[in-house]
């Protein structure tokens, strides 16, 4: 499979072709993704961005004074709803990447050997829970191709941004997110 150009997550173009380019906006979109509307959050990367000048790397972010980052999340508009906790965050898995990935986000992904290696370094990342690195598992394994031995095992089996194929997607998820709240409180 080749990489595409874009990953329709928001009703941003360039946003969209951030995320399918850069390894690291991508996992800061899934971070944002939390307590925040799915669009909103894979926009994130794309303000964050342009906030910091026009470049966004990870050793940018870990360099940027934390209250300075957490000016920039606030916006307007703001780049999550809780703009201190989520800098905060974002800089913690920055130093996670420069640390361990010599700042390069998608080693992570790139160089593991099992489905199951991919899912345990998510889980090591700061704010990826078992749910959430399950479902990074599938946006990378079904939208840019990155399927070692295993992945589907360790992909999110529920509807999820990983099923996202065009914006309309979006909407279509978030009305399957809410009828299987809506069935699992009955």
């Amino acid at each position: 499979m080749d990489r595409p150009d874009s990953l329709s997550f928001t009703e941003s173009d360039e946003a969209n072709r951030f995320l399918a380019r850069d390894g690291f906006a991508l996992l800061l979109g899934m971070l944002f993704d939390q307590q925040f509307p799915m669009e909103r959050a894979f926009l994130g990367p794309q303000l964050l961005k342009e906030r910091l000048g026009g470049e966004m790397d990870p050793a940018l972010v870990v360099e940027t004074d934390l209250e300075r980052l957490e000016e920039l999340f606030r916006g307007p508009p703001a780049i999550h709803r809780y703009p201190a906790s989520m800098a905060k965050r974002a800089q913690d898995l920055a130093r996670v990447v420069v640390e361990e990935y010599g700042g390069d986000a998608e080693s992570l992904w790139s160089t593991a050997e099992s489905g199951a290696e991919l899912l345990s370094r998510l889980r090591a990342l700061p704010g990826f829970g078992a749910e959430k690195s399950r479902i990074f598992v599938g946006v990378l394994g079904k939208r840019l191709g990155v399927r070692p031995d295993g992945w589907e095992e360790k992909a999110a089996n529920w509807p999820s941004i990983a099923d996202v194929a065009s914006f309309e997607d979006v909407l279509m998820l978030r009305e399957k997110k809410k009828a299987m709240k809506a069935a699992k409180n009955a």
